[in-house]
């Protein structure tokens, strides 16, 4: 019910269209509704002999009843349909901007695939029922009430005997409401999980195909696609089963009109004008009986879409800005780590990530943070803009405590290069500028050239406007690290992070990057996390992590003559180099 009370939200916002469209529609049946009673009223001249002036009349209001229906149906189609789209827009939207601010463990149990196609199906499904479908649920009632109102004006007896047969309806919709529904839920569920195939296969291509698996994944689709296919048949056939259903009522319906209709006038209990009126209403009320299924269809599938859309819109964001923000004042922004832990549960009773973390960052300065692999070094650098929230402790930025900050302030002063890179299939120049929409030409070349990436990019067909592809396919491994390198750069933040965003460069343009680099982090507050080396050992402060532990800090000189982790790190690493260079 949660889903319907959102979407009884977005229909009172475009109440006065669909208000608008259920008067036009109220004037529509009238029109058409009346145009048997003007026929039985004609036949009536005409059993009378009256004069042919009468019987001109009743032609020209029919004539004009048609027309004005017909105009109307096309007005009253316009705007519910319409504002069918309308709610589709801003549906999408919002959720969409619901997905942009669930936090990154959402997504980490979520698959793409199966949340594309609840943005896309199921909101489709949505539309079709504020527009095809409100469209008949006011319409088929309309039809019925103006159908008895006139029927029993004309005959009691006979309506009843018509109602008797239409109260079938009912059963017929009792029966297979909820199978609709069931199979409806069941159609859209294997689309998502064919959509999210689909989707995985084709971002990991170069996985597929590396280890040659594209018949196997084939044969997975195949799979996948063939219960599809057979859960939409399931839907069709029953679907199916509707609508002949309908039609047979109908002409069960008319059977029982022209028996009971027929012994009436033998008696001289109703007249020949009276039954054509009579087949005359069941003929209009044929479409509507008919499309009553469809109807049904309409509604339970996009009920099934409603729920499947509000599993999404019910998960509260667990990073929010806070209720009455702090703003940040001190220009010089340091940052401190005050007894930080994290678990990924998020309630500190699952395996703690990092534990007890306590250092500082003056302004200005660099902190490099080294370590094994899954120490916590990356889990470190996503706190501070807070995509994951701390578990216990603090972490401060100019003195005021992040959780005080609104998102769009904190995550605006912070430049972060993530260690997987990633870009928009997009040109180069606008992945670069994605977070200074306004920066120059000149600026961009400036950042590419910090990054060594300039003679790169001028080789390009297109240059700064060559398109990258899909997560920046066409790019090397060591050219997509450099490009979020230098647009973390362009933003110009007063705090930097960078996540072992040189790990696939080679060794020469490492120094070559370095050489630059220091004129590019002046004045920045600086987090470098990385197993190079060279990268970190002209910080002020380096921090080596242990199973999410500080277990050594120090500068450069002092960690090597502990001779402990770092020392023994640092002689790895220059072993590596070297024969490299052999």
């Amino acid at each position: 019910m949660a889903g319907f009370a959102r979407l009884i939200e977005y229909l009172w916002k475009y109440r006065r269209r669909y208000l608008l469209g259920g008067l036009c529609l109220v004037a529509t049946t009238s029109l058409l509704m009346v145009v048997p009673w003007w026929v039985r009223g004609a036949i009536d001249v005409i059993e009378r002999g009256d004069p042919d002036s009468e019987l001109g009349g009743y032609a020209l209001l029919i004539a004009l009843a048609a027309a004005g229906g017909g105009l109307l149906r096309g007005v009253s189609r316009s705007i519910i349909f319409n504002a069918g789209r309308s709610v589709e827009y801003d549906i999408r939207n919002d959720l969409f901007a619901h997905l942009e601010k669930l936090p990154l463990g959402y997504y980490q149990s979520q698959r793409t695939g199966d949340l594309m196609s609840r943005a896309v199906n199921d909101i489709n499904a949505i539309r079709m029922l504020l527009g095809p479908g409100f469209l008949n649920l006011v319409n088929t009632p309309l039809y019925l009430v103006y159908a008895a109102v006139f029927m029993l004006a004309m005959n009691a007896r006979l309506t009843l005997a018509v109602g008797a047969c239409l109260m079938l309806l009912a059963v017929v919709f009792g029966r297979f409401r909820g199978r609709i529904r069931r199979a409806s839920l069941r159609v859209q569920r294997q689309m998502s999980r064919m959509s999210a195939h689909v989707q995985e296969n084709l971002s990991g291509m170069h996985v597929v195909k590396a280890y040659v698996q594209a018949e196997p994944q084939t044969a997975r689709f195949t799979d996948l696609n063939g219960e599809y296919q057979a859960r939409s048949m399931d839907l069709a056939r029953v679907r199916g089963l509707i609508n002949p259903m309908m039609v047979a009522l109908h002409g069960f319906t008319m059977l029982v009109v022209l028996w009971y209709g027929g012994w009436l006038i033998m008696r001289e209990q109703t007249g020949v004008a009276d039954l054509v009126a009579f087949i005359l209403y069941l003929n209009v009320l044929a479409w509507p009986m008919a499309a009553f299924g469809w109807m049904i269809s309409l509604l339970e599938r996009g009920r099934a879409a409603m729920e499947r859309l509000e599993e999404i819109f019910a998960v509260e964001p667990s990073i929010a800005d806070p209720e009455s923000p702090v703003a940040l004042a001190d220009k010089e922004r340091g940052l401190e780590f005050e007894h930080v832990s994290f678990a990924y549960d998020g309630t500190g009773n699952g395996e703690a990530v990092l534990r007890d973390i306590s250092f500082e960052v003056p302004p200005g300065r660099k902190v490099a943070i080294v370590g094994r692999t899954g120490s916590g070094k990356s889990t470190l650098t996503h706190l501070i803009p807070r995509l994951h929230d701390v578990t216990s402790g603090t972490i401060r930025l100019g003195g005021v405590d992040i959780r005080s900050l609104s998102l769009e302030e904190l995550r605006g002063v912070i430049g972060y290069a993530p260690q997987d890179p990633f870009l928009f299939s997009t040109s180069i120049q606008e992945n670069l500028k994605f977070g200074d929409a306004g920066a120059t030409e000149q600026e961009v070349r400036r950042v590419l050239d910090v990054a060594d990436l300039e003679s790169e990019v001028e080789v390009f067909p297109e240059g700064l406007d060559t398109r990258v592809g899909e997560r920046g396919i066409t790019l090397s491994g060591g050219q997509k690290q450099r490009a979020t390198l230098a647009r973390a750069i362009l933003a110009d933040p007063e705090v930097l992070i960078l996540d072992d965003c040189l790990s696939s460069v080679d060794s020469q343009t490492e120094r070559r990057i370095l050489h630059g680099f220091e004129s590019a982090l002046k004045g920045k507050t600086c987090i470098i996390v990385s197993h190079r080396m060279a990268v970190i050992k002209e910080a002020d402060e380096i921090l080596v992590l242990e199973d999410g532990r500080i277990v050594e800090r120090g500068d450069h000189d002092t960690l090597l003559r502990a001779d402990g982790v770092y020392a023994r790190m640092y002689r790895r690493q220059q072993m590596s180099d070297e024969l490299d260079e052999i």
